[in-house]
């Protein structure tokens, strides 16, 4: 039988012997505490760490009763109101929203719709979306789809729908969470909550969880190239270290863990996840395959007239080829690490010197996504599909327009989909009406709050957020009508998505590593998965 071998950085198979010539350790040897049966200690071997420094990693215990909504929002959304055309929109049903859908799009199959809106999907039961409202020479409004993640971020600048219920949207989510980790227990072991980034929301999480399932639970810090993980896996079940060293059995796990998961997250579990590893492979942390998804169902639901609408892609092109498809949209287009996030790996060309500044990058994988632009008016891509621009925000007292998109995060429940929190994000930079072929385009285009600061730890510039309150939303200058096509556009892409995960498993629940090498033929992800 092949030998699992737990690595900090890359999960390719490790060689023999560990890079200073040690063999490695066995999983009782370097975990004493952790009880592992006989029969998984010939098949699990651990590879030493590397000399990556990384600081103290947290794994905590949360209650019921730890939920304190000061440690879990933003100070600004705490004393906000949510505007009241949000909250009549969050107010609707599913078969409310096809309705005004169907009325607003009459060639729509509205009993369609509907029958989407209550899909329960199989792998992907939470997500967000961000999109982009935008319009078109004719004047046309509608919303696009930028991605679409798995394990989004979005609770902690929600304002509550109810000044006596502020952890509803963190309820929403633990609600699926609890409907996923519970179907088919398949071990033993505690809850957790396990986390890469933004431990404002995933302690929220951890103590909402806590308080619905009437148990404790893990609140577990798990990085990218950690060499000394609080994580393990052993025969395939998650295992989670306290502070005295003693390990902990998992039998269900809430992730919010989002940079490459699939290189310290088995893709077939027993401990039961939400989401699955294989959500983020089929789209949900790989734009490749979300292209691919989309047009997958688009294609099964062109006689309903419904769609993922999304700017022009092109997927699997290699670097050499980038400035060619740059060059056929008209100068002008985005190009995309397919498989980071947080405003990662993400360039837009408007000018020759964006697409300089690209290519003098060293990437480490082979494969690029290349999309339309959408920019100003006057500068935008063009594509069969014509040109799109920004709709933006309503003009400030200066007569400026901001770029901005809007992230909607959505759960599924026993009866469907459900919208949960939205928020919006600004541009650094006014959408310049006539572009200066010196200026990098990204402050003006690029509306992602996260950054990474030097030390690899995440902050956010929170001065952009816009939030869905009586101050904010105003400045967007978009309507009900907008919300539901948005969406109605969050939960198609998410359908897609989903699909797209069922179709990477085997009957008998493996994944299919030829399936996905055939439509992902990237080598240095496929070294990553192993």
């Amino acid at each position: 039988m092949t030998t699992k071998q737990y690595r900090c950085y890359s999960p390719a198979p490790a060689p023999a012997s560990a890079a200073d010539g040690t063999t490695g350790a066995s999983v009782s040897d370097r975990w004493p505490s952790l009880h592992i049966p006989a029969s998984a200690t010939a098949n699990y071997t651990v590879v030493p760490p590397s000399s990556v420094q990384y600081r103290n990693r947290r794994s905590a215990q949360l209650v019921a009763g730890d939920f304190e909504k000061a440690r879990h929002f933003y100070p600004r959304v705490l004393n906000a109101h949510i505007h009241p055309l949000v909250a009549a929109f969050f107010q609707m049903d599913n078969a409310q929203v096809a309705a005004r859908y169907g009325h607003l799009n009459p060639a729509v199959d509205e009993a369609k719709l509907r029958d989407l809106l209550g899909v329960q999907p199989q792998h992907f039961a939470w997500a967000g979306s961000d999109l982009l409202s935008v319009t078109n020479g004719s004047g046309e409004r509608q919303m696009v789809v930028v991605e679409t993640n798995s394990c989004p971020s979005g609770q902690k600048s929600m304002p509550p729908l109810q000044d006596s219920d502020t952890s509803s949207g963190y309820r929403a989510v633990v609600g699926a969470a609890l409907d996923a980790l519970h179907a088919d227990a398949h071990v033993d072991g505690d809850l957790a909550v396990v986390y890469d980034k933004n431990a404002m929301e995933a302690s929220g999480y951890a103590a909402v969880l806590a308080a619905e399932s009437n148990e404790q639970v893990w609140l577990v810090e798990h990085y990218d190239g950690d060499p000394d993980p609080p994580v393990a896996w052993v025969a395939d079940t998650m295992h989670v270290r306290d502070g005295s060293g003693t390990w902990h059995a998992i039998r269900g796990c809430l992730r919010y863990v989002t940079q490459r998961p699939w290189n310290r997250i088995p893709l077939r579990t027993r401990t039961r996840m939400l989401n699955p590893v294989v959500a983020c492979l089929a789209g949900g942390r790989n734009k490749m395959m979300a292209a691919r998804a989309y047009e997958q169902l688009n294609a099964e639901l062109q006689p309903h007239q419904l769609s993922v609408r999304v700017p022009e892609t092109v997927y699997n092109v290699v670097l050499a080829d980038v400035p060619e498809w740059v060059r056929r949209m008209g100068g002008r287009a985005v190009i995309k690490n397919p498989y980071s996030n947080a405003g990662q790996g993400v360039w837009t060309v408007a000018t020759p010197g964006d697409l300089d500044a690209f290519m003098r990058l060293d990437q480490p994988y082979a494969k690029f996504v290349v999309q339309g632009l959408v920019g100003n008016a006057g500068w935008s891509s063009s594509t069969r599909h014509g040109c799109l621009y920004h709709a933006g925000t309503v003009p400030d007292t200066r007569n400026r327009v901001y770029v901005c998109d809007l992230r909607v995060m959505v759960a599924a429940t026993s009866s469907g989909f459900r919208p949960v929190s939205i928020y919006a994000r600004r541009a650094r930079d006014p959408l310049a009406r006539v572009l200066d072929a010196g200026t990098p385009s990204w402050n003006m285009l690029g509306t992602n709050l996260s950054v990474r600061n030097s030390d690899g730890s995440w902050s956010t510039d929170a001065d952009r957020l816009v939030l869905m309150d009586c101050k904010d939303f105003n400045q967007l200058g978009i309507g009900i009508d907008d919300l539901i096509d948005a969406y109605v556009q969050t939960v198609l892409s998410v359908i897609a998505i989903d699909k797209m995960a069922q179709r990477l498993l085997r009957p008998d629940g493996a994944f299919d590593y030829a399936l996905f090498r055939e439509l992902n033929p990237d080598d240095a992800l496929l070294d990553e998965l192993g």
